[in-house]
């Protein structure tokens, strides 16, 4: 391994847990309490984009809550949501610039999460960004650059790098 290209390392950039409630008021309360069972972090509010009538949505009201997580805690719930899911994922959750989403129907399936009759069942989607060392020139103030071809991560080097470091299975 010590003659490997250290620029070509590929390592978890973030974690984003999204669940998308429909409504607001006391639901987002309930889902910010599920959040914080999860992940132990601290979930915002996420507003809806545009007014839509027949849901009974209006533009700017919280419709749903995430938390973007990053480095160990990232790693150590992300191995969780795994479990939930069985260490399988489908080969379509993965595009083609290392980024990986999955989906989980009941909340209660992650390890360590009891049924609490308050909060209720809840389900929730989480997307992956994988990294390498470089990709920085895509978010820096100045000079702004895209990443080469080359160097992004192809939907084959995300599957060999979640199969190695989280042990998951590609179906």
């Amino acid at each position: 391994m010590a003659d490997q290209n250290q620029m070509r390392k590929i390592r978890l950039d973030k974690l984003v847990l999204n669940m998308g409630i429909g409504k607001s008021g006391e639901a987002i309360e309930v889902a910010k309490k599920a959040m914080n069972q999860i992940t132990g972090k601290k979930s915002c509010a996420r507003d809806a984009k545009a007014t839509q009538r027949d849901w009974g949505v209006r533009k700017g009201e919280p419709i749903g809550v995430a938390v973007t997580m990053r480095g160990n805690d990232a790693a150590t719930v992300l191995k969780r949501l795994f479990d939930a899911v069985g260490n399988r994922i489908k080969g379509k959750s993965f595009d083609d610039f290392g980024n990986i989403s999955f989906g989980i129907k009941e909340h209660i399936d992650i390890p360590g999460i009891k049924y609490d009759p308050e909060i209720g069942i809840l389900g929730l989607e989480a997307a992956i960004s994988l990294t390498r060392p470089g990709f920085s020139i895509r978010v820096r103030s100045r000079h702004k650059a895209s990443v080469g071809k080359t160097h992004r991560i192809s939907k084959d080097e995300a599957i060999e790098f979640l199969s190695r470091e989280f042990g998951v299975a590609v179906v």
